[in-house]
């Protein structure tokens, strides 16, 4: 059976957000895996276990709209809604080695409730 594609990869990792499928995303994230956003400098699995996967069940719907490959990097444009109804796009690099996703970045985009913009 061939590999799976990066973007392949890339729209299971977000799935699995959906059905709450931490098993995928440990087995998906190389052992020297980092995390960064605007709230989280490189952080590690362990870390990022702790802190942001709670934070990412709090999502009604995580729905990737754009996946574009370049070379061991993914770039994903997504679409989120809070379950307080919250809704926002941010964009995300997924940086692979082979078939592991060794590091994320995270870009926070605006955030709106019923069309009005919410400030941070």
């Amino acid at each position: 059976m061939p590999a799976r594609s990066r973007t392949e990869i890339a729209r299971a990792y977000f799935g699995a957000y959906k059905t709450n499928d931490r098993k995928f995303i440990e087995d998906m994230l190389a052992a020297d895996f980092t995390f960064t956003s605007p709230y989280d400098d490189a952080i590690d699995r362990k870390t990022f276990f702790e802190r942001c996967w709670p934070a990412g069940q709090r999502m009604a719907e995580i729905s990737p709209e754009e996946i574009v490959e370049n070379g061991d990097r993914v770039f994903v444009l997504y679409k989120c809604r809070t379950r307080e109804g919250k809704e926002f796009r941010n964009v995300e690099t997924l940086d692979f080695t082979d078939d592991r996703i060794r590091a994320v970045n995270v870009y926070f985009g605006a955030a709106y409730i019923d069309g009005v913009f919410q400030p941070s």
